[in-house]
C-alpha cells in the first residue's frame, strides 16, 4: 500500500459532484400564456363573453348613434337627440327582455316558440294589407305603432325561426326521427320558406338571407347529409339569383362591389363614401362627433353604415375593436352549442349565433365594399328598436344556456360567499380562526368532465 514522506497511508479524497442543473429560468411569456389559457377555458368564460360582449357593443352603439344620427335629425328639424333617444329606449326595453330570457328556463323558452311564430306570421301578414303596411326605402315591412315609432315583423320572424326550429328538430330527436331527411327537413323547410316569401313580398331581400342563414344552421347542426344540405342550397341560390336578375335596383347594388368612384348616376354613392370614410380614419380616427361623411355624404349614416362612420372616428382601433367584440360574441355561442348535453339548447345556441355573426359579417361586408349592399343593421350597434329588440331577447337565450351548463352552475354558486350561515360552531369556538370565503379557488379540482 502506498504511503505518503510521513508514513501515513494518502487520504482518500471523494470524487467531485457534478455541478446541479440550473433551474430553467421562469419565462414570462409561457406564464402568462399559462394564465390566459387556464382564464379561458374556466366555466364561466362563455357566460361572461356574453355578456359583456354584449352589453359593450350596445353601449358603443349608442355612442355611435348619438354621434352619427346628430346632423340627420337636424336636417330633419328634429333635435339632435332624437335618435339617441329612441335608442336608448329601445335599450332599456331589451335590456328587460334581456334579464327576463336569461332567467327563463329552457321549457319556457320552449313554450314560447309557437306563441312567437304565430304572431310573426300574423304581423308579417299585416305588413301587406293597404293601409296598415307602411314602405320605407322601397319596403314595405313596417307597421305603424302610433306616433313615430314603427314596428318591423320580419325581425322577430328571426327570433321565431330559431325557437320553433329548435324545439321542432329537438323533438325529433328525441324520437330519432331525424336520420330519414323527411323528417329533417318538413315541415322545417316549408315553414322557412313561408317566412321568407312573406318577407319578400315587401322586396327585404337582406332579412331573408338571414333567415336563409338560420334555415342553414339548422339544419347543419341537425346533421344534414351533404346531398340534402347541398340540394337545399342549390334551390336558394338558384331562387336568389332569379330574385336577383329580375330586379335593377338589386343588380346595380352587384355591380357596386370594389367600386371606387360613384359611377354614373351617382348609383355607387353610398358604397364608395363609406370607403371614404373608413379610409379618412386613419389609425385612431378624426374623434369622437368629427366625422365629415356624416354631414349628408353617406345615407343612412347612424343605420347600415354606422359602421363606416365609425372607422372614421375611431379610426382602425375602433373597427378592430368592434370585430373582437363580435368575434368573442360568436365564438361564446359556438362554444355553449357544443358543450351542451340538451338538443334544445345546442340548435337554439346554434341558430342565435348563426344569426348574429352572419348578420355581422354582411352588414360589415357591404361597408368594406366586398359584399353588397343589403340593407341589414348591424346586431346591437345600428340603430332601429325592432331590430334590437328580437337580439337582446336572443342574447338573454344565449346567457341563460351559458348559466344552465353544470360546471357554470357551480362556479356560480361558489363565487357568491353565503351569508346569513349559523356561526354557532365558530361563536362557541375558543380559537376562531379567518373566514373561509366560498370561492373558485378552493373547489378548483371539482370541475365538471365537460370543461377541460
Amino acid at each position: 500500500m502506498p504511503t505518503s514522506r510521513t508514513g501515513r497511508p494518502p487520504v482518500q479524497r471523494a470524487p467531485r459532484r457534478p455541478p446541479a442543473p440550473r433551474p430553467p429560468r421562469d419565462n414570462p411569456v409561457a406564464r402568462l400564456y399559462g394564465r390566459a389559457r387556464r382564464a379561458w377555458d374556466r366555466p364561466l368564460t362563455a357566460y361572461y363573453l356574453i355578456l359583456g360582449g354584449s352589453l359593450l357593443i350596445t353601449v358603443l352603439g349608442l355612442v355611435m348613434v348619438y354621434s352619427a344620427s346628430q346632423i340627420t335629425a337636424l336636417q330633419l328639424s328634429l333635435p339632435g337627440s332624437y335618435f339617441f333617444r329612441k335608442q336608448f329606449l329601445a335599450a332599456v326595453l331589451g335590456g328587460l327582455l334581456m334579464l327576463a330570457a336569461s332567467r327563463m328556463p329552457s321549457k319556457l323558452h320552449r313554450a314560447l316558440a309557437y306563441p312567437i311564430l304565430a304572431g310573426s306570421v300574423f304581423l308579417m301578414i299585416l305588413v301587406q294589407v293597404p293601409g296598415i303596411g307602411v314602405a320605407v326605402n322601397g319596403n314595405q315591412n313596417w307597421i305603424s305603432v302610433g306616433g313615430p315609432f314603427q314596428l318591423q315583423p320580419s325581425e322577430f320572424g328571426k327570433l321565431a325561426l330559431v325557437l320553433w326550429g329548435a324545439d321542432l328538430l329537438a323533438r325529433k330527436q328525441d324520437k330519432r326521427l331525424l336520420t330519414q331527411w323527411k323528417h329533417m327537413l318538413v315541415p322545417l323547410v316549408p315553414v322557412a320558406f313561408m317566412l321568407l316569401g312573406l318577407i319578400m313580398l315587401g322586396g327585404d331581400m337582406g332579412t331573408a338571407i338571414i333567415l336563409t342563414a338560420i334555415l342553414f344552421g339548422l339544419l347543419w347542426l341537425a346533421g344534414a347529409p351533404t346531398r340534402l344540405f347541398g340540394g337545399v342550397l342549390a334551390i336558394a341560390l338558384t331562387l336568389g339569383f332569379i330574385l336577383i336578375r329580375t330586379s335593377p335596383n338589386r343588380m346595380a347594388r352587384l355591380g357596386c362591389l370594389g367600386a371606387t368612384e360613384p359611377g354614373p348616376g351617382d348609383s355607387c354613392w353610398q358604397a364608395v363614401h363609406g370607403i371614404y370614410a373608413l379610409a379618412s380614419g386613419g389609425l385612431f380616427g378624426s374623434g369622437l362627433g368629427a366625422s365629415v361623411e356624416k354631414w349628408g355624404q353617406l345615407p343612412e349614416a347612424h343605420t347600415d353604415f354606422i359602421f363606416a362612420i365609425t372607422g372614421e372616428e375611431l379610426g382602425l382601433a375602433g373597427t378592430l375593436s368592434v370585430l373582437a367584440l363580435f368575434a368573442a360574441l360568436g365564438y361564446a355561442g359556438i362554444r355553449v352549442a357544443g358543450r351542451t348535453e340538451d338538443p334544445f339548447v345546442r340548435y337554439a345556441a346554434g341558430g342565435v349565433t348563426t344569426w348574429i355573426t352572419a348578420q355581422a359579417v354582411i352588414n360589415i361586408g357591404a361597408v368594406l365594399g366586398l359584399l353588397p349592399i343589403a340593407g341589414v343593421p348591424l346586431p346591437l350597434f345600428s340603430y332601429g328598436g325592432s331590430a334590437l329588440l328580437p337580439t337582446m331577447f336572443a342574447i338573454g337565450l344565449l346567457i341563460a344556456f351559458a348559466r344552465e351548463d353544470p360546471a357554470a352552475r357551480t362556479a356560480l354558486a361558489m363565487r357568491q360567499p353565503r351569508f346569513g350561515r349559523k356561526r354557532a360552531a365558530v361563536r362557541g369556538s375558543a380559537v376562531r380562526g379567518p373566514r373561509k370565503w366560498n370561492t373558485m379557488r378552493r373547489r378548483a379540482s371539482a370541475r365538471s368532465s365537460g370543461e377541460r
